[in-house]
């Protein structure tokens, strides 16, 4: 029997599920079957696959739970500061390790005080850093520190060195205004930058600040280092601390300073030049008022206590604002300190030989002509220097404002003298044999084609050496010069204390060659004094601050530089011009001589002269050498001369000149030696027959060509025994000195 083929066969398998529907978990019940649908699971199709993940775009990760993020950053803070702790611990050993010595805070470097005092005493100036006394705060008035306090850092005594909240207002303030306003640094850290460290803005310099600011704050108290910081605070004018600064400004102990007063100090320490009270008092003063209203916020002062100290304000900024005289003259010193005590390396006392109230009495006068006249003379500067006949400077003017120029022409101008260098002519024409009632011929001359003319283009036939002197005539003097010789007038300036290189050409007798005020002042000295050399001199002591002498000015043995007889026939000549002739608006009423001189195109203009007790010089002119309007010597600068020296001369006895006479026996070997008379004294009239109703004036003419001599011969010249018998200066002298 055969088999149906379909029969036989075993029905098809279902297909198994995916792997992936195996292993999604429990699937859901299936339904059971019933009658009706006996073949339903056989012939259900089968469930879809399931659909894959969806890709997630980039290489994103799904997010983490917040506590396991948080868990992560609070690790990773912790990393970073330890690793800051570590790195500024590193830092600040490092820049710990140089730290200034501080076994001796008072040791701290500072500037040499040079302090300069004039012939009485009185400070005139001083440079390098000056420290007055040290001053416990104990010491001091309550408004001293308070003042201080307020207004520089108030939480002073809650802070440890640095303060925080003292920094952040500051920022705060600051940001505030758009500005540095305020600043956040405590009094101890000013005290470690005045002291320990420089003024340099580095992160170096900052962390070792702090570093030493906490140091100090555990080392010392709150006083000790108040004291230390009122005692070299910079308080300007080259003060440093209180005391100084007190004695500076105030001439008073800073014990004794008034709450207003204690306020100004306390301004000072923003901007010491701007708020200086001796520069700027009204600035002074505004900023005193808002130290007051600080103190009276900090408790220190009522308000009413603070305004009745702004009240005080004017009287106690009067000496202040006194500017102190003779600065020109400190700046000359200064420049010999060295040379006569040594390289400066501790504090020194610089005792000089000027005068304060002849300083003054220079300055006034000269800036007072100046400004009145000055203006419609067409002069702008001006010179004064006013020696002893010994040659100590007594007063030293270089211009007539030091705030506004600090060139002192009184020793760096060089100027062309004019006529009052012609009494180097005079004496060597009176060591070539000529006496003051000589007759010299006063016509025009020529040499080389050079013509010297006189100032009124007249002439007066012959004259005698006393009014050619009085009238300044021009032709006299280059006469007179020729007779005695360019080289002996150039010997004789020089012995006199001219240090000028001067040539011998025919104008050097009308002083057409330059030299400055002091030399030439000095070398007048010589005629006041009887004869002799005297070098200008302004220091006459030098010590340390424990009295050390290491410099001691020492006259010594005097070097005679003029012959008796010629001094007392010099100043019979050179007394004519103040009592008659060019230089008579320069008379005081007592015995006095000088010589006034005038360049060309009234370029410069002179008047030098001396009394027994005193030799001062002029000069009056412009710095671009610009010419003036008609001013002679015997005008702006006679006028100032004798203002001065009324004020020096004031309440001394009156003394004639030196006459040079000489009764012994060596007098009359040298009278008879050399075929003199004796001179007439110096204080006797003296009538000039060449004067008119209008003033004797003079000037000198412009360079002129090379030197010609005359022939006429010179009975004294270039140091030869002549042929009349007569003998040569330097044997006159040495026979002098020899007895």
């Amino acid at each position: 029997m055969t088999r149906d083929p379909q029969a036989s066969s075993p029905p098809p398998q279902q297909p198994a599920p995916p792997l992936s529907a195996t292993r999604a978990g429990p699937q859901p019940p299936r339904p059971a079957p019933t009658a009706s649908t006996p073949t339903a699971r056989r012939d259900a199709p089968p469930p879809p696959p399931p659909r894959p993940p969806a890709r997630r775009q980039g290489n994103s990760r799904p997010p983490r739970p917040p506590r396991r993020l948080f868990g992560r950053l609070l690790r990773w803070a912790a990393v970073l500061f330890i690793w800051g702790v570590a790195s500024v611990g590193v830092l600040v050993a490092w820049y710990a390790h140089d730290l200034p010595s501080l076994a001796d805070v008072s040791s701290a470097t500072r500037r040499p005080s040079l302090l300069i005092e004039g012939s009485d005493g009185s400070i005139i100036a001083n440079y390098g850093d000056l420290y007055g006394e040290v001053i416990d705060v104990s010491e001091l008035p309550p408004w001293v520190p308070g003042a201080v306090i307020s207004i520089e850092d108030r939480r002073f005594y809650d802070h440890h060195g640095v303060d925080p909240l003292g920094l952040l207002r500051a920022v705060v303030v600051n940001v505030q205004k758009g500005r540095m306003a305020q600043g956040g640094s405590t009094l101890t850290q000013q005290v470690v930058k005045n002291v320990f460290l420089s003024q340099e803005r580095t992160l170096k310099r900052k962390v070792q600040e702090l570093l030493l600011s906490l140091w100090l704050e555990r080392t010392f108290t709150k006083q000790q280092i108040l004291t230390l910081y009122l005692n070299r605070v910079y308080l300007g004018a080259g003060t440093y601390g209180v005391e100084a600064a007190a004695q500076r400004y105030f001439g008073v102990s800073a014990r004794q300073v008034t709450p207003f007063q204690a306020a100004v100090l306390a301004g000072l320490l923003k901007a010491p030049s701007r708020y200086s009270p001796a520069s700027n008092p009204d600035l002074a003063t505004s900023r005193a008022s808002v130290v007051l209203n600080a103190m009276v916020e900090n408790g220190v002062l009522t308000q009413q206590q603070a305004q009745q100290a702004l009240t005080t304000a004017p009287t106690a900024l009067a000496n202040a604002s006194k500017a102190r005289p003779g600065r020109y003259f400190s700046d000359w010193v200064m420049e010999q300190v060295d040379d006569l005590a040594g390289s400066v390396s501790q504090d020194l006392i610089i005792k000089t030989t000027l005068d304060p109230a002849i300083q003054a009495a220079a300055e006034q006068a000269l800036a007072k002509t100046l400004d009145s006249k000055g203006p419609a003379a067409n002069a702008g500067e001006g010179a004064m220097v006013v020696l002893t006949p010994d040659g100590a400077v007594r007063a030293m003017v270089g211009g007539r404002s030091y705030a506004n120029s600090q060139y002192n022409r009184a020793v760096q101008a060089l100027r062309q003298p004019g006529s009052s260098f012609k009494p180097f002519v005079y004496l060597a024409g009176l060591e070539s044999g000529l006496l003051p009632d000589d007759a010299v011929e006063d016509a025009p001359i020529t040499i080389s084609g050079w013509s010297p003319e006189n100032f009124d283009h007249r002439y007066h036939g012959q004259v005698t050496l006393r009014d050619a002197v009085a009238n300044s005539l021009n032709t006299v003097a280059v006469r007179v010069s020729q007779r005695a010789g360019l080289q002996q007038v150039i010997s004789v300036a020089h012995r006199l204390g001219i240090t000028a290189d001067l040539q011998p050409t025919p104008s050097l007798a009308l002083g057409t060659q330059e030299t400055a005020v002091l030399p030439l002042v000095g070398a007048y000295a010589a005629f006041a004094n009887g004869g002799y050399a005297a070098p200008p001199f302004g220091i006459s002591e030098i010590t340390t601050r424990d009295g050390q002498i290491l410099y001691l000015h020492q006259q010594g043995e005097q070097k005679q530089v003029i012959r008796p007889q010629d001094v007392g026939n010099m100043n019979q000549l050179l007394s004519g011009v103040i009592q008659s002739g060019t230089g008579k608006r320069a008379a005081i009423g007592r015995p006095a001589a000088g010589k006034t001189g005038t360049s060309a195109d009234y370029r410069d203009a002179w008047f030098i002269g001396y009394t027994a007790d005193y030799v001062a010089g002029v000069w009056i002119g412009n710095d671009n050498n610009t010419p003036m309007k008609r001013v002679t010597g015997g005008s702006l600068p006679a006028d100032v001369w004798r203002e001065v020296m009324l004020a020096a001369q004031k309440g001394k006895p009156m003394r004639d000149l030196p006459v040079g006479e000489t009764d012994d026996l060596i007098g009359r070997l040298l009278r008879s030696v050399l075929g003199e008379d004796s001179p007439r004294p110096s204080n006797t009239p003296y009538t000039n027959p060449l004067s008119a109703s209008e003033e004797p004036q003079e000037l000198a003419p412009q360079q002129p060509a090379p030197e010609a001599q005359r022939n006429r011969p010179a009975p004294l010249l270039n140091g030869t025994i002549q042929p009349n018998g007569s003998l040569t200066h330097q044997q006159v002298i040495d026979l002098f000195n020899k007895n």
